[in-house]
């Protein structure tokens, strides 16, 4: 068998004498590019290679007619308007099919797409005939199948893969021995901002969650936040350097995977030498084609698939435009639009877009409008939720006001007045919105962390913000009257949005407020807040609490107690002071198991307590 395969080896100009003006040549895509054979043809001078067409998935190497002298020898088909190819289709020397990934083996398996001559590389073949199609298993089977002249280039420093990927020497009329290495990238450099944005989308990756990786600086600064997660799975169109890093250090098991339990199921590797000589041979990653890894159904049978989108810009609706050129390598519609189905069937299923708050020029990335922006896709009803460094903005199930007020919050803290002022122009937001300019800078994020108590129950903590109206308008409704009474000192009965928005729009150095929220992200509601306000006079400051009724008895007020204590006390403060009804006894238990003794004077039925930060503080509770 040895013998029969290496007769088929020819020299590249033999392939091309069988090419015939009009023909349509299918080429693989990245890092499976059969180089030699693309060499040859944009080199070549024979009369016979004119008007021909040449069919790439997606178009990253050297298949981008950019100089003049091939427009008339072949015009590039592709899928997809990213990287180099951009600028080419922009220049109209490109032409962009715009298609869902998934469909396009089917096209060409009807013949709807058509394909005379497939290029396609392969790994060497062994003893019996037998290769692999190496790291790019996208439509070539089909292309093959269809095209009546199929060409193999045997490259030996392409990987043997795992998954459906054999070939056999048979199915192809010539080999050709590639004279060039296969296209490898290096991998993407990362900043402080960009880092940001990755502790705070790796905060939303839950453990057992299964995701879809591509490259870019987002996810080059992802991997290190999730080496400490546990069972992630992969289903993912790339395979990236972050992604076997993630692998090798065991986050990455697929132990709760539905389809290929144990694999990382990809169609493309795209990344550095590393990367191609880790995936040889490597039973831990298993490719298949667009139409498998695409299929919305397959990507739904997995609980908790979390799709990270990196955006370009942001509207205040959830609006998405992705990036352009060469800052986009992986994300258009075609790609996104198969995975954003899948995650709709997945149980916990997900969507997050994230971007740093600014772009390089220092403009702000979170737009009134995007109207104006290219490569964009509505993802408004399904994306879940956008990350900037500043924070993350939950938008699932939220008016269009409360998604402008919750994207505002992670804007750049320079460029929230500004946003502001266009959300209210364009009735976005009310007319009479409180803004407090400096608040963005002083947010303490820091303050944001979790907490359990008795019975298993956890609760998240942090400072309140100006997108918190609604949900403590809720938290209010649910109160009872004595609740309210006991907060308030009298019988409240509404809370319009003129009152709250003035409780939640705070400086966060004379007032803070920490809320407490239970249940999943992004669908969490607050239960509990507590506050103090700097009494201007004194270095002391009023305190309050409130917690929802079903959640009392728990130990809630008291960690909210110590928390603000340790908030005072790094802001400078000396002390507490707090009206509490005597009645109040719940209330009373709270101080009084708090680190510091106080002095109570009761007057009209409500005492009056001085809680200094004296040296002589008891042991605490144990809040952060």
């Amino acid at each position: 068998m040895t013998d029969s395969w290496q007769d088929k080896i020819v020299p590249p100009e033999k392939v091309l004498e069988k090419i015939e003006p009009g023909m349509s040549i299918f080429v693989g895509t990245g890092a499976a590019e059969p180089r030699t054979l693309i060499k040859y043809l944009l080199s070549s001078n024979l009369s016979n290679l004119r008007d021909l067409e040449v069919l790439q998935l997606i178009s990253l190497g050297d298949t981008i007619p950019l100089e003049e002298r091939y427009i008339n020898k072949y015009r590039l088909k592709t899928f997809y308007s990213g990287w180099v190819a951009s600028e080419a289709v922009r220049m109209g020397h490109v032409d962009l099919i715009p298609c869902r990934f998934t469909r396009i083996p089917g096209l060409i398996e009807s013949g709807s797409i058509r394909i005379d001559v497939a290029f396609i590389q392969i790994t060497e073949p062994n003893e019996t005939g037998w290769a692999t199609l190496g790291v790019t298993v996208d439509a070539a089977r089909q292309a093959m199948a269809q095209a009546s002249l199929v060409v193999g280039e045997i490259n030996h420093q392409v990987p043997l893969t795992l998954g459906d990927t054999l070939v056999n020497v048979r199915e192809f009329d010539f080999l050709v021995s590639a004279e060039l290495p296969p296209i490898t990238f290096d991998r993407w450099p990362t900043d402080p901002v960009m880092e940001k944005v990755a502790a705070n989308v790796a905060v939303l990756v839950e453990n057992g969650c299964c995701l879809s990786f591509a490259t870019g600086s987002l996810f080059e600064a992802l991997a290190p936040c999730l080496k400490k997660k546990k069972n992630l799975s992969v289903h993912s169109l790339f395979i990236t350097d972050p992604l076997m890093d993630l692998i090798r250090c065991g986050a990455v098991t697929n132990k709760f995977k539905t389809f290929y339990r144990g694999k990382s199921v990809v169609s493309y590797a795209l990344g550095t030498a590393e990367l191609m000589s880790w995936l040889d041979r490597n039973p831990m990653v298993e490719f298949q084609g667009i139409d498998v890894v695409g299929d919305p159904r397959i990507i739904g049978s997995h609980d908790l698939f979390t799709l990270i989108i990196p955006a370009r810009k942001v509207d205040l609706t959830g609006g998405v435009a992705m990036h352009v050129g060469l800052s986009n390598v992986a994300y258009s519609m075609g790609e996104a639009q198969g995975f954003l189905a899948g995650v709709e069937l997945s149980k916990g299923g997900r969507t997050i877009c994230a971007l740093p708050s600014r772009n390089l020029q220092q403009d702000s990335n979170i737009k009134i409008s995007i109207a104006d922006y290219p490569n964009q896709f509505s993802v408004r009803e399904v994306l879940d939720m956008v990350v900037t460094e500043y924070g993350i903005a939950y938008l699932k199930g939220i008016s269009v006001r409360e998604r402008a007020l919750a994207l505002i919050d992670i804007a750049h803290p320079d460029d929230r007045a500004e946003l502001v002022r266009l959300a209210k122009e364009s009735n976005m937001i009310y007319p009479d919105q409180i803004y407090i300019p400096e608040a963005g800078h002083f947010y303490p994020g820091d303050l944001e962390h979790s907490h359990s108590f008795k019975d298993k129950l956890s609760l998240r903590f942090r400072a309140i913000k100006p997108s918190d109206e609604d949900q403590m308008r809720k938290l209010f409704y649910r109160f009872s009257e004595e609740d309210v009474y006991y907060r308030y000192f009298s019988p409240v009965r509404t809370m319009p949005h003129t009152k709250m928005q003035s409780y939640v729009n705070i400086d966060y150095r004379n007032t803070m407020a920490i809320i407490g929220m239970v249940g999943s992200k992004g669908e969490a509601r607050i239960v509990a807040e507590a506050r103090y306000v700097r009494n201007q006079e004194n270095q002391f400051a009023d305190v309050a609490f409130i917690v929802d009724e079903e959640y009392q008895g728990q130990g809630i007020a008291s960690y909210l107690y110590q928390l603000l204590i340790n908030i005072a006390k790094k802001n400078g403060l000396g002390g507490f002071t707090a009206e509490v009804l005597a009645t109040n006894t719940a209330m009373l238990q709270v101080f009084k198991k708090g680190p510091y003794p106080f002095t109570s004077k009761l007057s009209s039925g409500v005492y009056q307590l001085i809680v200094p930060f004296t040296d002589s503080a008891k042991t605490g509770n144990g809040a952060r």
